[in-house]
């Protein structure tokens, strides 16, 4: 029997940029979080699979995400923006060769391999097509995939039940759509969690108090076995953070907001077992995977974890024209102008010996549970998928050393959520209290002084959309029901988490600022038209011409079941 059961939880998801602009956020985002996250993370596991070692994480894919990456306008793109990055790093190599800059034009050529080898894997290998390889990994039982709400929107504040169910409903059916099978797990979006409890919206217009179904609640009902929280939700006291050393602009409302959360815990618990909730007793309960509090901050954080080493390629400092990174770490603390070259060469070395302390951090907390409860632990360990590439370009090829590690490890064996269950067939049921794993373990990273207009509009959206939703839901004109599907995506990508996110961080204020009122806006008009139609059985040219803007515009979800929107 193995002391420890290890549990990579990956997250993947950008909100639905594909159609609203390019560049420094739009469709770029999508471009960039491809080729430096989700091709390098597939790379990396089909190395771990033909080299016979067995990968064993779970892997979230936001449906919206899905949505995206299936486009072919977005497969097109994604191709013009690897070919001029690869272009831009072949310039760079030919001036630094010119200059003398034999230190940085080894950089430039490592720009271009990755460039290169990005191509050739997403045209030759992959047939454009990436969603089908990390199916393949998850049909071979290598991997296993899991769903999210729609278009990760934030469930504990969305203002009816009918939209917490929608979003989750058609998580599930787009995830059958693009895997062929029935998810069994689920990220919250920012892991936040409702109880049942009679709830009152916080800020808009009729504010009356009802009582809420818990979140667990509709996981039951879709047949979902498990979801992952923060440590702090099952424990009490202070959140770890995740969003905190990244943005300075969330550290300045933080220091303005600060507080602690702490649970009403009414038993012993750990992060390393595994529990049940159910809000409704009379529903199959579903299973909690704690994030492991000694393992988080070593990746996560970028001044105390393993992407703050000085050896790293700096994430911050970027070449113009072009956008690429030449410089490493260096020191967090000092100023860009004083970052000093990166070296590819010297990188491999101290990802081994980073995977190497994080195994040691996951053994020790294995051993210690072990011998205390004499049974194996389970250590979860959730991580945005971004980090891994992105924020830390060397991430992927850090988690290939440690899964590699574990798989030659007798004490520490790697499982999927579904796996775990199936091994240490939980049977405790307990409470959870409301929070996320936001600063704080609460929900004021997405509702605070900055975006509380945001929810205002989108209570008033929700509300316009089930009261016209009510009055068509039966109709069998095929232009109300056309009207309806879009009114039901501009809902669906209003209540994205992410234009909170950014608002609250300042990382895209402005665009999310936007592409909030923008959805708003569009669904304002999109509602007038149907309610004209709904007269008149009429719709005028320039009433149709909108129409066709936004429906081709905000084209996710093609064949959105209306009947999601039925169900409290």
């Amino acid at each position: 029997m193995p002391k420890g059961y290890l549990s990579f939880v990956l997250h993947s998801h950008l909100p639905w940029v594909l159609n609203h602009g390019q560049w420094p956020h739009g469709t770029d985002w999508l471009n960039e979080a491809t080729v430096e996250c989700y091709l390098p993370l597939l790379m990396q596991l089909e190395c771990l699979v033909e080299q016979g070692y067995y990968p064993g994480i779970n892997i979230g894919i936001t449906p919206i995400l899905q949505e995206q990456l299936r486009q072919s306008n977005f497969k097109n793109e994604f191709l013009q923006y690897i070919r001029q990055r690869k272009k831009s790093a072949e310039q760079d190599h030919e001036e630094f060769i010119k200059n003398g800059q034999e230190n940085f034009a080894a950089v430039a050529a490592m720009w271009s391999l990755f460039y290169d080898r990005a191509l050739h894997r997403f045209v030759d290998d992959y047939n454009q097509d990436i969603l089908q390889r990390f199916k393949n990994l998850q049909d071979k039982g290598q991997i296993e995939i899991i769903t999210s709400a729609a278009t990760h929107g934030y469930l504990p504040l969305l203002k009816h039940d009918r939209s917490v169910n929608a979003q989750i409903e058609l998580g599930v059916r787009t995830y059958k759509h693009h895997f062929g099978r029935k998810p069994n797990g689920i990220w919250l979006p920012e892991c936040a969690y409702r109880p049942a409890y009679a709830w009152k919206p916080s800020t808009g217009k009729n504010r009356k108090t009802v009582e809420r179904r818990g979140i667990d609640d509709f996981l039951s009902e879709h047949h979902i076995n498990y979801f992952i929280i923060d440590a702090h939700m099952l424990k009490g006291g202070k959140a770890i953070g995740t969003y905190l050393s990244r943005f300075k602009a969330l550290q300045q409302l933080w220091r303005n907001f600060q507080r602690t959360f702490d649970a009403d815990v009414d038993m012993p618990r750990t992060p390393q077992e595994v529990y049940l909730v159910a809000s409704d007793r009379e529903k199959a309960p579903v299973a909690v995977l704690t994030r492991d509090p000694a393992t988080a901050l070593q990746v996560w954080s970028g001044e105390l974890g393993y992407p703050g080493d000085p050896a790293y390629l700096d994430f911050h400092k970027k070449r113009w024209p072009g956008g690429l990174r030449y410089w490493r770490v260096t020191d967090a603390r000092i100023d860009l102008a004083l970052k000093q070259v990166y070296q590819p060469d010297a990188i491999e070395e101290k990802l081994k010996e980073h995977a190497q302390h994080f195994v040691s951090l996951v053994r020790a907390t294995a051993y210690r549970y072990y011998k205390e409860h004499h049974k194996p632990a389970c250590i979860c360990a959730p991580f945005d998928t971004e980090l891994f590439g992105h924020w830390w370009f060397e991430g992927p090829r850090w988690l290939y050393h440690v899964l590699k590690i574990v798989n030659e490890d007798p004490d520490i064996e790697l499982t999927t959520g579904s796996e775990l269950l199936n091994t240490l067939t939980p049977d405790k049921i307990i409470a959870l209290p409301e929070g996320s794993w936001g600063e704080g373990g609460f929900h004021y990273v997405w509702l605070n002084k900055n975006t509380t207009w945001t929810w205002s509009r989108l209570y008033e959206i929700e509300d316009m959309f089930y009261e016209l939703y009510d009055k068509y839901r039966n109709s069998k004109n095929i232009v109300v029901t056309s009207l309806l599907q879009q009114l039901a995506r501009e809902l669906l990508l209003l209540q994205s988490s992410d234009w909170q996110f950014l608002i609250t961080t300042w990382s895209a204020h402005d665009y999310a600022e936007l592409r909030f009122s923008r959805h708003y806006e569009s669904f304002k008009q999109l509602a007038a038209i149907l309610s004209l139609f709904g007269a008149n059985k009429h719709i005028p040219d320039n009433a149709m011409n909108l129409f066709e803007e936004v429906s081709g515009q905000d084209n996710c979800f093609p064949d959105l079941d209306l009947s999601i929107f039925d169900r409290t």
